[in-house]
């Protein structure tokens, strides 16, 4: 486990180093003049210049290359170019607010979607299973906008359950009061897509030949679906969930934009509205560098799941 760990973590640094270099290449070369953007369209050409001195611009780009290195080795990127906040304190003030309200969505996505599947499944070919399979085709099919303004109207105007923006310093208010709603809905539009694919994982492993045999023996369905069938299937179920653990520290754009989230997610798009360089080149390359190491967390937790998996 261990020499797997580290050959591992080594293997990263070459793909850590690519993502770089193609991150660098992009906004060096592909992404405008950062002095330009910066000094508007009213700026002078002595003030471009001298912004192109203060930013580094002038150094040849192997120069400019180290400087970016630099700045992900150390954490400093500086300042935001729109805002005049330091990016480490960005990161450190929108991130609790993502979290807030993408982890109870991820959590719920999963303990709901799970035992919803693992029943319908059972039950295949039912009537139950085939209303299920008409719903959750129904809810995939409508925009996750059109949740949003149907759940913000309902729930926010007309019923007055929770209110429709807002956020504070609290974490206890936060939960109890803005974030259920954009919980809510993102649970109502993630649930649809989780239960149909958990649903043919399961499939697939009901129809082995050791379910026959466990069910030839005498055990009880439970000791099948929970002992059996849910421990064969729960690799894809891990992969599935890795997937979407990166965009947790994203966020989802809409619900922090409709619902007024002072969030990570909200704050990239305004950084790619505003070119702020800066903050879009810190978010690419951290998530790059969690993405990896949450696919090496699930690679391990393979092993946990199934004892039978061989890490190579």
């Amino acid at each position: 486990m261990l020499a797997y760990l580290i050959r591992r973590l080594w293997q990263m640094v070459p793909t850590l180093a690519g993502v770089v270099l193609l991150v660098f290449v992009l906004f060096k070369f592909f992404g405008g003049d950062p002095a330009e953007i910066l000094g508007g369209l009213n700026a002078t050409p002595d003030q471009i210049a001298a912004i192109r001195q203060q930013l580094g611009l002038n150094e040849p780009w192997w120069v400019q290359l180290g400087i970016f290195v630099k700045q992900i080795v150390t954490f400093d990127w500086g300042k935001s170019w729109a805002t005049n906040e330091a990016v480490s304190n960005l990161f450190a003030t929108r991130l609790p607010a993502t979290l807030t309200v993408m982890v109870p969505i991820l959590v719920l996505d999963v303990l709901l979607a799970l035992p919803i599947a693992m029943w319908v499944a059972y039950r295949r070919g039912s009537l139950t299973d085939r209303a299920i399979m008409i719903v959750t085709t129904v809810a995939l099919s409508i925009s996750f906008l059109v949740y949003v303004i149907f759940g913000q109207y309902v729930f926010g105007f007309l019923l007055g359950w929770f209110p429709v923006q807002g956020w504070s310093d609290s974490l206890v208010t936060n939960l109890l009061t803005y974030a259920p709603l954009p919980v809510l809905l993102a649970v109502m539009v993630g649930l649809a897509p989780q239960t149909r694919l958990y649903r043919s994982f399961l499939l697939d492993e009901l129809g082995q030949d050791y379910v026959r045999t466990a069910r030839a023996k005498g055990m009880t369905e439970g000791v099948v679906l929970f002992k059996h069938v849910l421990r064969n299937a729960m690799i894809p179920i891990l992969t599935n969930i890795g997937l979407q653990l990166p965009g947790i520290f994203v966020g989802s754009f809409l619900i922090e934009v409709f619902f007024s989230i002072p969030g990570l997610g909200r704050e990239v798009l305004l950084a790619v509205n505003r070119s702020d360089f800066p903050v879009i080149q810190a978010v690419t390359i951290y998530l790059a560098l969690l993405t990896m190491f949450i696919n090496l967390l699930t690679d391990l937790a393979y092993k946990v799941a199934d004892p039978r998996v061989v890490l190579k």
